[in-house]
């Protein structure tokens, strides 16, 4: 997929954890949850620009992903630390699931193409593939793209009119 598929993927995705967001912290929570799924969408194919690594090789995999929630989750305990034990590691938490499930996300969008995806590699060499279109296709990319915004909306304005 091209950047517009990922990022409909990412918000698709996103949704759930959008809708809880929003009812258990605020609206404002939950839009900038999504605007920060929408920016990352595209971190698994950094490998495009680094040499020797290969397009849709370690950052699409589950391995990738799990490290990205790592990082983010270090990021999250950096941010929360100074605001208590108990912040630290609910920031972290959340930036752990942030990065793993924007990672996730960008893995399931390839894996409707020709090409699919690897996730266990290389632990093990099973392929993943729907083929249900090619990753340059607008159509499709555009599609996804709707499909991720109109979800995200919903889960906000659901999340948002849910009585606390």
């Amino acid at each position: 997929m091209y950047r517009n598929g990922h990022v409909g993927a990412s918000l698709v995705v996103y949704a759930p954890f959008g809708f809880l967001v929003t009812a258990l912290v605020s609206v404002e929570a939950g839009a900038v949850g999504a605007l920060g799924v929408a920016s990352t969408a595209m971190v698994p194919d950094l490998d495009v620009r680094v040499p020797f690594v290969k397009h849709r090789g370690i950052t699409h995999t589950v391995w990738f992903a799990l490290l990205v929630g790592g990082v983010f989750g270090t990021a999250g305990l950096a941010l929360g630390i100074q605001n208590g034990a108990a912040t630290a590691l609910l920031f972290g938490g959340v930036g752990s699931l942030f990065g793993a499930v924007t990672t996730v996300s960008h893995l399931l969008a390839d894996a409707l193409t020709p090409v699919g995806i690897r996730p266990y590699a290389p632990v093990r060499d099973d392929e993943y593939t729907l083929d249900l279109f090619t990753a340059a296709d607008p159509v499709a990319n555009y599609a996804l793209l709707g499909l991720g915004g109109v979800a995200a909306a919903v889960a906000l304005v659901a999340g948002e009119a849910l009585p606390v």
